[in-house]
């Protein structure tokens, strides 16, 4: 075999490979994007459902509602209607049963009357 056929030979052999390469950095890249699509929500989900349930999440919700509270009872009639508001959006996703039982009342009687407190 000539040196020009082994130089011809090893140049398309390299082409070769690097189109295989790229073939399989494709098929590789599509696998993971697939993967991704699929798993990903479930842990997110996950992520979200352990962060709701730590100690952390809770005690804020509670002080912060706490604190709505107390701003909710200094505030005259008009701003006490726009607070009830906020308060009610803020907690219409978070379970009632894992606040303390004085914030359960708090967020009842808001729920329950037109002036509450």
């Amino acid at each position: 075999m000539s040196t020009f056929k082994m130089v011809l030979l090893s140049i398309c052999a390299l082409f070769g490979l690097l189109i295989i390469m790229g073939f399989i950095g494709f098929v590789a890249q599509g696998y993971d994007f697939f993967m991704f699509k699929i798993f990903a929500p479930k842990y997110e989900q996950a992520r979200r459902e352990t962060f709701e349930q730590s100690k952390a999440y809770n005690d804020g919700m509670a002080q912060e509602l706490r604190a709505m509270q107390m701003d909710y009872i200094k505030a005259d009639e008009p701003h006490k209607k726009a607070l009830k508001s906020v308060i009610l959006h803020r907690i219409s996703g978070y379970p009632e049963d894992h606040l303390p039982s004085d914030l359960q009342a708090f967020v009842n009687e808001l729920k329950g009357s037109d002036h509450a407190y």
